[in-house]
């Protein structure tokens, strides 16, 4: 049996493997000259590979139609594409988060891995070359995929096709929409596709400039809705201030639960969306206090504005001067216990208003897509279209940073493929 999969990412080149593994002549279409770009720019070109979570805990990591991968996770898991590699000879590792990487940190051994796995295989590969149309055959009601049709109007007759285009992210990648109006064409619904683990606008953009490039590390989120009070999202662990606003992991997540929340586009507007940013998380209003009382202690006669260098990094301090509402050349002694109050207040709930999200260009991954109802879980079939399936970025699913947007290409991949 030929089957055909367009577009050459991790999706794709997972669904080649598995379907090659049940003997079938598989081709890849890609229209780029070279496959899993995208691949090599995920973890900042080190690629998280996935995510050491236990299986049962990823679809609590995946905001966008988490459940609908319930089959796909089962049917190839974390410890599968973990064991995969290392047959190809690549050695991974754990970091903090959960999160794995290979032992040698370049996402190039990662796709070497794939590429090997398709060579031994004997798949065919075309590059350069898009897909202009899905070939349908219509009878007695019954549509039915019978090949693609190429760019150059060149024709591949097929018994069955996967669909692993990607997203609308990072498009000189290649990821440019292509497979959802290939879809559209065949009668398929597309969702509303949004930039989702993508950095944000801050309203204070000058206070983000004045801070640009300066990492926390470790560090507490909440963003909340200032109309209502109600929280919308918490996180802990690693941002970064740049000259639009901010970005970072725990800011890419963040994106992906901002998306979905109600009216979100005209809470931005109305400036009603606010990020609560806790400089010193390991201490409590109560210790922090201490803490700068001891240091104000020692330095009596100091001014307030030379009066931080061990409680914060140096970009941060002009800032935090300027937000306190404390004379910058005023004596520590003379601070009196109110305005120590507001210090510790500003530490802990360090607030900015977030204007937007970034344009989908700069977001890690797409949320929308190819309408989960019209897709077979267990299979990933079209349940419009027989013999067509959907694989990766172009189904509308989507995880937090970590290795989990990877792991649903693998596991949708092998599940298209093996079918």
């Amino acid at each position: 049996m030929r089957v055909i999969v367009v577009g050459g990412g991790p999706a794709g080149m997972m669904s080649a493997i598995a379907s090659a593994e049940k003997k079938n002549e598989v081709i890849i279409i890609e229209k780029m000259n070279s496959l899993g770009r995208k691949l090599l720019i995920t973890g900042k070109g080190r690629c998280n590979i996935t995510s050491s979570l236990d299986m049962s805990e990823f679809i609590k990591n995946i905001p966008g139609n988490g459940k609908f991968l319930y089959s796909a996770f089962q049917n190839y898991t974390n410890l599968d594409i973990i064991n995969f590699l290392k047959n190809q000879g690549l050695q991974i590792k754990e970091e903090r988060g959960n999160r794995v990487f290979p032992i040698t940190d370049k996402s190039q051994d990662v796709l070497n891995c794939f590429i090997k796995k398709l060579k031994e295989l004997h798949v065919k590969i075309i590059y350069n070359t898009e897909i202009k149309e899905i070939l349908v055959d219509d009878i007695n009601n019954t549509k039915t995929v019978i090949g693609v049709k190429t760019n150059k109007d060149i024709i591949y007759n097929a018994e069955k096709v996967i669909i692993a285009t990607g997203g609308k992210s990072y498009p000189l990648t290649g990821s440019t929409g292509d497979g959802y109006k290939m879809a559209e064409n065949i009668g398929h619904h597309i969702t509303k596709i949004e930039p989702s683990l993508v950095p944000l606008n801050i309203l204070e953009v000058g206070i983000c400039r004045n801070l640009q490039g300066l990492n926390l590390k470790n560090t507490k989120i909440k963003i909340l809705d200032k109309e209502n009070g109600k929280t919308i999202y918490e996180d802990f662990g690693e941002m970064i201030f740049t000259h639009f606003g901010v970005s970072g992991p725990i800011i890419l997540s963040s994106s992906a639960h901002l998306v979905r929340y109600k009216d979100i586009k005209e809470k931005f507007r109305n400036n009603k969306i606010e990020i609560l940013i806790d400089l010193k998380p390991a201490l409590s209003e109560e210790k922090l206090d201490n803490r700068i009382l001891r240091d104000f202690s020692n330095l009596r006669n100091k001014q307030f504005r030379n009066s931080l260098n061990d409680l914060l990094p140096h970009k941060l301090i002009d800032v935090i001067v300027s937000r306190s509402g404390i004379n910058p050349e005023k004596r520590v002694n003379e601070i009196n216990k109110k305005e120590r109050k507001n210090l510790v207040n500003l530490l802990k709930n360090f607030n900015l208003t977030i204007k937007g999200f970034r344009p989908i260009e700069d977001a890690i991954i797409t949320s929308g897509g190819i309408d989960v109802k019209e897709i077979s879980p267990k299979t990933m079939e079209s349940k419009l279209v027989d013999n067509l399936y959907f694989a990766g970025e172009i189904i509308d699913v989507d995880g937090y940073t970590g290795g989990f947007n990877l792991q649903i290409a693998y596991s949708t991949g092998y599940t298209a493929g093996i079918n």
